[in-house]
């Protein structure tokens, strides 16, 4: 079994379903006591989040190319971060590191247009929904039409996603508001809808709506799952 290596702490909430679902997938593929080679370098995400609300994405992009250095010393096969928005600086990691990343845009867009979808909604903080690293790359790197909410949907989503997801917090007026934006952005043409948070999972589940959803936490690690072998 190679050896994957993880980005975490992002929340941590999250991280803990990226470790728990990988060792599930690798028990249910090799049976026995067979579980996941993980390496998990997980951040103090209180040190992040002020980078991020500041702009400061070089000095994220910093970090984050310093984490993944040490990850592939360690002996990781590849790299998964577990967060769709820290993707915002997953071109300098590429640039800068040997191993593949597994960038989780485009193993959802695999998905995605397994099912011949051209046109989906697009769930997530207002990073990876407004500043282009997300949006774009489906558009330009797999010809995917993108549907947003409107701006105070993203704002509601943006400080559910850091305010009460992040922060084990579920809530059941949280969980409708967010089905409600998902079947606004099914009426307006989306034949599917990316959860692009790592923790709306969490929230939303797939018997909560009619329409396809696309878990990019449990799509991740699939492609993470092909790495271990």
């Amino acid at each position: 079994m190679k050896t994957l290596g993880l980005i975490g702490g992002m929340s941590w909430e999250s991280t803990i379903e990226y470790y728990r679902i990988l060792n599930e997938m690798i028990k249910e593929k090799l049976g026995g006591w067979s579980s996941a080679k993980l390496l998990l370098y997980s951040v103090n995400f209180g040190e992040i989040l002020p980078l991020q609300n500041e702009g400061k994405w070089d000095e994220i992009a910093a970090i984050m190319v310093d984490i993944s250095k040490k990850l592939e010393l360690a002996g990781s096969s590849a790299i998964l971060i577990c967060s769709n928005t820290m993707h915002k600086v997953a071109d300098e990691i590429e640039k800068q590191v040997h191993i593949p990343l597994i960038h989780v845009v485009d193993e959802t867009a695999k998905v995605i247009k397994e099912k011949r979808f051209e046109k989906v909604g697009l769930l997530g903080t207002k990073f990876t929904m407004e500043e282009g690293f997300y949006v774009e790359r489906l558009a330009k790197n797999h010809n995917l039409r993108v549907l947003l909410p409107p701006q105070d949907d993203r704002n509601y989503i943006h400080n559910a996603i850091y305010n009460e997801l992040a922060q084990g917090e579920f809530r059941k007026s949280t969980k409708k508001k967010f089905i409600d934006i998902i079947d606004r952005l099914s009426s307006q043409g989306a034949q599917g809808i990316i959860l692009g948070c790592t923790e709306i999972p969490l929230l939303i589940k797939e018997n909560d709506v009619k329409i396809q959803l696309f878990n990019t936490l449990t799509i991740h690690l699939k492609a993470g799952l092909e790495v271990l072998g």
